[in-house]
This record gives C-alpha cells, sequence and structure tokens, in this order.
C-alpha cells in the first residue's frame, strides 16, 4: 500500500495507493492543496480514482469538486451529505474497491449527520469523529452529542485496539494514534455514560469556526468560494501598475476611463484625479448610461483591488474588452504618497 500524509494547517488529507495497480483514492483533499495532491500522485505513478470527503466540512474548503471536474473521476461521501454534487453514497459496510485495497465505510453520525469512517486493512481515517485526543465537536449543524456517543462507543472503539487512527484534523504535529491508546488516554473517552458525555459535550464552549458560513456553503452546495471567484476573476483580466496610472493621469495624454468603483462616501472622502464613479454594486443597471462607448479602455479601482477585479472581469463579459484593474487599490495609492482629490467631481 501506498500512502501519503498531506498536512495543511491543522487539517489532515491521505493520499492511499494500490502499489500493484497504481489505483489510488484521496481522502478529505483540502482545496488549497490541489496542485500537491496531483505532484504526489503523479510521482508515485497513482490514478486517484476516488475523492472521498468523510463529512461536510465546517472549517475548510473541500476540493472534492474541482477535483472531480480535473479528473473526471467520482465524488464519494455518506448518503446523508445534502451536497448536490456527490456522485456516489456510501451506506455503512459498503466498500470502495480501489485496485487490491478495500475501503469500507462505517457511518458515525455525530460531529455530522454524514459522518463516515473509512477502514483500509490496519487503519482507520476517522475524519473528524475521532482526533487525537479528542473527539468531533457536536455544536455545529446537524451535530448531535448522543449519536457521537453511540457512533464512537459502539462502533470505532470496537475495532481492534492495535488499528491505526488517521484524523481529519490534527493540532499539534502528531501523524496518527491507535484505538487502544484513545481508549486509554483519550479524555473525551473516559465519559463513558451516555448522560456524562452528552453533558460534556454539550459544555465544550468552543469557538465558531473562521470560514463558517462559508465553509458550509460551498461544501454543501457546491457554490464557489470568494477566493474561487476571485482566482477566475484575476485570470481573466489584464492589470496596471499603481506607478502607471500615477503617470497617466499626471501627464496630458491618459486616452482612458479611470473608473472608481467603491461607495459615495469613500468616493467623496478621497480618489484618484479625473475619476468617474460608479459604484460596483449599481454597475450592471448603470454601464449603458455611464459607459456607452464599448471600445474605451477603462481602468478600474476599488480599496484593496478586489472588488475592482470582480468588477473588471464583468466589464469585459459584457463587451468592454478594454477594461483593465488596478494591481493594488486606494489603500496602497495612498501608501505610496500618490495624489488624492477630496470631494465629488
Amino acid at each position: 500500500m501506498l500512502f501519503e500524509t498531506v498536512v495543511s494547517g491543522g487539517c489532515r488529507s491521505y493520499l492511499i495507493g494500490c502499489e500493484e495497480t497504481c489505483a489510488a483514492a484521496l481522502i478529505d483533499p483540502e482545496l488549497s492543496q490541489i496542485d500537491r495532491y496531483l505532484a504526489l500522485a503523479a510521482r508515485d505513478g497513482l490514478r486517484i480514482k476516488y475523492l472521498v470527503d468523510t463529512h461536510t466540512h465546517a472549517d475548510h474548503f473541500s476540493g472534492t469538486q474541482q477535483l472531480a471536474r480535473q479528473l473526471n473521476v467520482p465524488v464519494v461521501m455518506h448518503g446523508f451529505s445534502p451536497a448536490p454534487f456527490v456522485d456516489l453514497r456510501l451506506q455503512s459496510g459498503e466498500l470502495l474497491v480501489v485496485g487490491k485495497l478495500r475501503l469500507q465505510a462505517m457511518h458515525t453520525p455525530g460531529h455530522t449527520r454524514d459522518s463516515m469512517c473509512l477502514t483500509v486493512q490496519d487503519r482507520v481515517f476517522t475524519g473528524d469523529t475521532l482526533l487525537i485526543g479528542g473527539t468531533g465537536r457536536t455544536d455545529l449543524p446537524s451535530g448531535d452529542a448522543s449519536a457521537l456517543h453511540d457512533s464512537l462507543f459502539n462502533n470505532v472503539l470496537k475495532l481492534d485496539p492495535a488499528t491505526l487512527v488517521f484524523p481529519a484534523h490534527e493540532y499539534k504535529g502528531r501523524s496518527h494514534t491507535t484505538i487502544g491508546q484513545e481508549l486509554a488516554g483519550n479524555p473525551r473517552l473516559q465519559q463513558r455514560d451516555r448522560g456524562a458525555f452528552i453533558e460534556m459535550m454539550q459544555n465544550l464552549n468552543l469557538t465558531m469556526p473562521t470560514h463558517i458560513t462559508e465553509a458550509l456553503r460551498t461544501n454543501m452546495t457546491g457554490g464557489k468560494t470568494v477566493a474561487q471567484m476571485l482566482a477566475e476573476a484575476a485570470a481573466a483580466v489584464p492589470f496596471m501598475s499603481l506607478a502607471e496610472l500615477r503617470a497617466a493621469v499626471e501627464s496630458d495624454k491618459c486616452d482612458f476611463i479611470v473608473l472608481d468603483v467603491r461607495e459615495r462616501d469613500a468616493f467623496q472622502e478621497g480618489h484618484i484625479q479625473g475619476a468617474q464613479h460608479l459604484p460596483r454594486g449599481q454597475l450592471e443597471l448603470r454601464v449603458n448610461q455611464e459607459l456607452p462607448d464599448p471600445t474605451r479602455r477603462i481602468l478600474v479601482y476599488c480599496e484593496f483591488g478586489r472588488v475592482s477585479t470582480l468588477a473588471t472581469a464583468t466589464l469585459r463579459q459584457m463587451g468592454f474588452r478594454g477594461a483593465v484593474a488596478l494591481d493594488g487599490g486606494m489603500k496602497a495609492w495612498r501608501e505610496a504618497g500618490y495624489p488624492v482629490i477630496p470631494g465629488a467631481n
């Protein structure tokens, strides 16, 4: 068996492959590590057959959907997953055939309703059901402390004590643990009484994950993250440097429209000389009135450079092929000491 752990902050992903057939499965891939997964698979001559999420993640963005489009392979989750892009929905006890390897699903609700663990040979991939020295939290959408108690004590912890445990998260740099070690030393597993376990889980008072709303939205629906939208927009537009813009506006030969897409208060507080104001939120509705010539070159800027990138991509989609985004924004312009004009035009 070929096996590789990919660490991304506190997240853990696993590439597991059959050495004889070169078939592989990728478990809990994280969106920012896609190039790394592909490089590892290529290095070992592996062909990824399945992309598996052990549950609906709330603290990071899953890479399964994007990888599925690139590789044309199925996304696998438990049958209770709400995600519409899942191709293969497993029930407890069902297998994924990966060459000579057999990955068996074990439904383990509690952290989420769709949580599952995967066993193969001497190891189990526990997602967020069982962590090293801890368990998954149960205070997020579809979490259930009583269900987690059943999943742990009636299923996962009945595996052979020597079974290696590989969780989806680990924050102290440990690579793995065993069922026996967790039974002996995991503080949360010492509360074996159901009532005491539930009370403990309901009183952890944990902070919410940083990107919980966006992560749940994208992982449950297949929608795009803001970072994805920005990356796609940035790949579709050209940019102009701050210095080049300054040289143009301070000369008498500026042959393009400088378009400020911030809100009115920000524009009036200070803008670039000669800038025309059209808030991003009104762009589509007012573009024909404010920008009647689609052949003009248009330099678009905002406060930090993100909204203007999206706005420029929108303009180019609407036919303004001369639209260009500023590489930076008003914040960078001010920090460079370039002139700022207050008031309305």
